[in-house]
């Protein structure tokens, strides 16, 4: 069954798409970390190069339909692995790479 409730389709879903998107932008997660440790309290100002390139990646990502059927198929599969088992699967927590 792949009919999916108001919470999945809202909530965990774009979680799913949150945890990707951050992965695969995770080159400008990292440079605007660096710069926002590097400059301070000015980093709104100095960091606003950088935390635009990483806007533009993850609404790239998130406006993208075939990115969200890939998370939803994923969302699915862990469902349909958690119903099977009763053995809920743990997200991984990103870690920065400092």
């Amino acid at each position: 069954n792949s009919k999916l409730r108001h919470v999945e389709k809202d909530v965990l879903i774009p979680q799913i798409m949150r945890d990707r998107a951050k992965e695969l932008c995770s080159d400008k997660v990292q440079a605007f970390t660096k710069c926002c440790q590097e400059t301070g309290v000015l980093m709104v100002v100095k960091c606003r190069q950088e935390n635009t390139a990483l806007k533009d990646c993850l609404v790239g990502y998130y406006s993208d339909p075939s990115f969200y059927e890939e998370c939803k198929a994923e969302y699915l599969k862990q469902r349909e692995e958690y119903r099977a088992t009763g053995i809920k699967r743990k997200r991984k927590k990103l870690t920065p790479n400092m």
